[in-house]
């Protein structure tokens, strides 16, 4: 059977946030076993890195469930809420040199996400306002 390859931005990012989110959170999870191997602040960090790193998809998962346009809304904002968390740690990180410049990616994309989930959101309240 015939597979069709997942469609992808000029950048080769997935269109589907889904995928997107997965893919994220697979890196994360790479950053975070990086970090393991950095000392006890690192891997400290490397422990809310992943909590609020893997949160964010299953919380976009969570919203695609939702029982109502409020609920979606709400989890989506979490969504958003966990991308700004990993954001920002990661940029702590990379700042104190816990994380090397081939992370510095995975930082761009922890930005791209936090747009597009708050483009989202945005969308999602204005609809509910019309």
């Amino acid at each position: 059977m015939y597979m069709d390859k997942p469609k992808t931005t000029p950048s080769g990012k997935p269109y589907d946030i889904h995928e997107r989110l997965l893919l994220f959170a697979c890196d994360v999870v790479g950053a975070a076993q990086f970090l393991h191997t950095r000392g006890p602040i690192a891997r400290a960090l490397s422990y809310q890195i992943l909590t609020s790193g893997t949160s964010v998809g299953s919380n976009a998962e969570e919203g695609d469930g939702a029982s109502s346009h409020r609920d979606f809304i709400a989890k989506m904002r979490i969504a958003l809420k966990e991308a700004k968390e990993v954001r920002f740690r990661l940029r702590v990180c990379r700042r104190r040199e816990l994380l090397d410049a081939r992370f510095d990616a995975l930082i761009q994309e922890a930005d791209e996400v936090v747009r597009i989930l708050g483009k989202i959101v945005h969308v999602a309240l204005r609809r509910e306002r019309a």
